[in-house]
């Protein structure tokens, strides 16, 4: 992943996001509104998903214009503003080391600051980019609503299986990653064929990354993540990583989780076969997500794209038996 950062153009391409993203953040008549988001965007984050925008773009032949960097800025919008509202359905109070808006401002400024931004994002797509990528934004967004609801259906649920939680995390994640390859295709005016086999690379990349964030809420330290370990737990959120161990764990979670019975789950999935078994899952989605990709002539950008799904697998999966063993 941190190849792919790094490559002059994308680099190049990302400020010129930056300062979209940041010109749409601050367009508001109200100033609460602007310094809510200001600080918001201002936290952080890789852009990882504006990148496979401006990948995309230039894999199929089309350098990153006004229309790509905005597009590109409009993926970012809707990824910060949905975690505006994963935060306050989690009631969480930090994230990336800061105070999130709920927190700080109260639920019903957070609500209206989240929905803002994705509103912003849909009207900067229609009015700056084309009527088919606004077109594509606003389904990721009843997406991302859809599969965010089918989560809470299945929050506490012991029952719950490897399907449904495969279906809820590609609305809630991976459509937003196969929007992103799949904007920078249509603005490079690819063939209906390319635009398929690029939102399917990013569908299983996102899945793979939402896999592989959820096994390090399970091994990684509250340090490292930046959040309390384990929260997904304490949500009744079981996820793919727990769910390929959960024989190990099923009968001591519920709702009401002390943080010592916490801790316990935590021990006892660290000690099984989940890591390497998650590893394999995920190993399995790289292989779907490079047979997905079309020809790419751009010998760079087609390395990039080829080596992220393994590069990524390799960087969390070193960290996850790091942890997971201490």
């Amino acid at each position: 992943m941190d190849e792919l950062l790094r490559s002059p153009a994308i680099a190049q391409g990302l400020r010129k996001v930056e300062a979209r993203i940041h010109r749409l953040s601050g367009s508001s008549v109200l100033p609460g509104i602007n310094a809510g988001i200001g600080r918001i965007v201002g936290a952080g984050g890789k852009r990882l998903r504006p990148a496979l925008t401006l990948a995309t773009s230039l894999a199929l032949g089309k350098q990153p214009d006004r229309r790509v960097i905005t597009a590109a800025a409009c993926v970012e919008l809707i990824h910060t503003g949905s975690l505006v509202h994963d935060d306050l359905m989690d009631r969480a109070v930090e994230r990336r080391g800061t105070r999130t808006l709920n927190a700080d401002l109260g639920d019903g400024k957070a609500l209206v600051i989240g929905d803002f931004m994705l509103a912003k994002a849909g009207l900067a797509a229609i009015t700056s980019v084309s009527k088919p990528v606004a077109e594509v934004l606003a389904a990721v967004v009843v997406e991302l609503a859809e599969g965010q609801y089918l989560e809470t259906t299945d929050l506490f649920d012991e029952r719950r299986t490897v399907d449904s939680a495969i279906r809820s995390i590609t609305g809630k994640t991976a459509a937003l990653f196969r929007a992103s390859c799949l904007v920078g295709a249509v603005c490079a005016y690819a063939s209906p064929e390319e635009r398929a086999r690029m939102a399917a690379y990013g569908e299983k990349f996102g899945l793979i990354f939402q896999v592989l964030d959820d096994l390090l809420d399970l091994t990684a330290s509250a340090e490292q993540l930046g959040k309390p370990a384990g929260n997904d737990l304490r949500q009744g959120v079981y996820s793919l990583p727990l769910l390929l161990a959960g024989a190990e764990v099923t009968h001591l979670l519920g709702r009401d989780m002390t943080d010592a019975a916490v801790e316990e789950v935590l021990r006892r999935l660290r000690a099984s076969d989940m890591v390497d078994a998650t590893i394999d899952h995920c190993t399995g989605l790289a292989a779907d997500a490079l047979a997905a990709l079309p020809v790419i002539h751009d010998g760079e950008l087609a390395g990039l794209l080829y080596g992220l799904p393994s590069a990524y697998i390799e960087q969390v999966a070193g960290l996850a038996r790091l942890t997971a063993a201490g």
